[in-house]
């Protein structure tokens, strides 16, 4: 049996508006229940009533099949659904998630930061694929002091064994002796990619931490804490995801 849900909740879970513009609407007169005018307050069914807004059929059934969730990834566990060698997986921090999610990208064991989750394969191998071009950004911390020389290096491009990388953009964020912070972003994916860059100019990494994809945003996340995504945050993303589908 489905739970019933506030029409406001469901709109706004699924992206569509948010809880506020979804009241107005029904203020308004504008949202519609199984063809009668929705009340403020009003439970439905995704999966089975139907639901207008200003006479546009709405399809919520994705209210239950889609679910985006972003993670603050601690260092010490491996981003897999399972593993075999018995080491800490992320799944294990999402226990309190009864929808079956899985990670989109890695972060390998010793770095930190950022990691979505979902259950939309679409939107998944669209946010992995190398065409996508979304934007990542990482907080290294180094164990040097580093130069312009790496930086022009880092920006342009350095050779590693998947080939040469794509131009990235820097930002030294702190210098101190035998210690150095950088933002990095990058458009490519590939494995351990900010790793090999920096190890192929000498730098040695101390910590490296995902801070944004795209337009997601890691903010006050603690390590080991998650989130849905807002129906903003959803939207926002999923503006590059339409567009690369036309």
């Amino acid at each position: 049996m489905n739970k019933k849900i506030r029409i406001q909740k469901a709109l706004s879970e699924n992206g569509l508006m948010s809880r506020r513009e979804a009241e107005k609407a029904i203020l308004d007169k504008k949202i519609k229940i199984n063809g009668r005018v929705a009340q403020l307050g009003a439970k439905i069914d995704p999966m089975s009533d139907v639901v207008h807004i200003e006479s546009k059929k709405i399809d919520l059934k994705s209210y239950h099949k889609n679910i985006y969730i972003m993670m603050y990834k601690p260092r010490g566990y491996v981003t897999t659904t399972k593993d075999e060698l018995g080491r800490k997986c992320v799944m294990d921090l999402l226990k309190d998630i009864d929808e079956r999610v899985y990670p989109i990208g890695r972060l390998d064991k010793i770095s930190e930061g950022l990691l979505l989750f979902t259950n939309d394969g679409e939107f998944a191998n669209f946010m992995m694929h190398p065409s996508s071009n979304i934007l990542k950004t990482y907080r290294v911390t180094v164990r040097n002091n580093i130069t312009d020389e790496h930086l022009i290096k880092l920006a342009t491009g350095v050779v590693i064994d998947s080939g040469k990388t794509h131009p990235a953009d820097l930002r030294v964020i702190s210098k101190e002796e035998n210690r150095s912070v950088f933002n990095i972003t990058i458009s490519e994916g590939k494995n351990r990619q900010i790793r090999k860059m920096c190890e192929a100019v000498g730098l040695n990494i101390i910590r490296l931490k995902r801070i944004s994809i795209g337009s997601l945003k890691l903010g006050m996340l603690k390590p080991g804490q998650y989130k849905y995504l807002t129906p903003e945050e959803i939207r926002a993303i999923k503006s590059g995801f339409k567009k690369n589908k036309k």
